[in-house]
């Protein structure tokens, strides 16, 4: 997911999703790399986000022979080896919660359930797993500087 904001009297915040098959090695990352750099290149202020479908909490238990090394992040995230790919491309620092897997926001959800949080009630993936997965993705926008 790239985010782009217009410069001067042009702030309004754009979202552009770059999605594919489950395939890793498509060139997904290097297509949103690329569009990121096009949009910097024109004057917007950018920044990328990657939502993976993995069940694994983080990439770093992941496969590097199937999924690319590891890259970690100025605060010690263990992400998709497409971050670094981001932060080349559109020369901006990216943290750890630019990357989410499915298996962190299961993480989260059922920490949740464990601790009461949904007060009893029952707790199926439709709809809270998407539920939390849109509230990461909001939780990440509104972190992104607007200047």
């Amino acid at each position: 997911m790239l985010v782009f904001r217009g410069s001067g009297g042009l702030r309004m915040t754009k979202f552009v999703f770059v999605t594919g098959g489950v395939s890793s090695s498509l060139g997904k990352g290097l297509t949103a790399s690329s569009l990121g750099r096009l949009l910097k290149s024109r004057g917007l202020k950018v920044t990328m986000c990657k939502l993976d479908p993995y069940l694994n909490v983080d990439p770093g238990t992941m496969n590097p022979g199937e999924h690319g090394e590891v890259f970690v992040t100025d605060d010690g995230g263990e992400t998709d080896l497409d971050l670094g790919h981001y932060e080349r491309f559109i020369d901006e620092s990216l943290s750890k919660m630019s990357n989410t897997t499915t298996g962190s926001v299961y993480s989260n959800v059922i920490a949740k359930e464990r601790r009461g949080d949904y007060l009893g009630k029952t707790v199926q993936v439709i709809p809270t797993s998407p539920t939390r997965s849109k509230s990461v993705s909001v939780d990440w926008a509104r972190s992104v500087p607007t200047s």
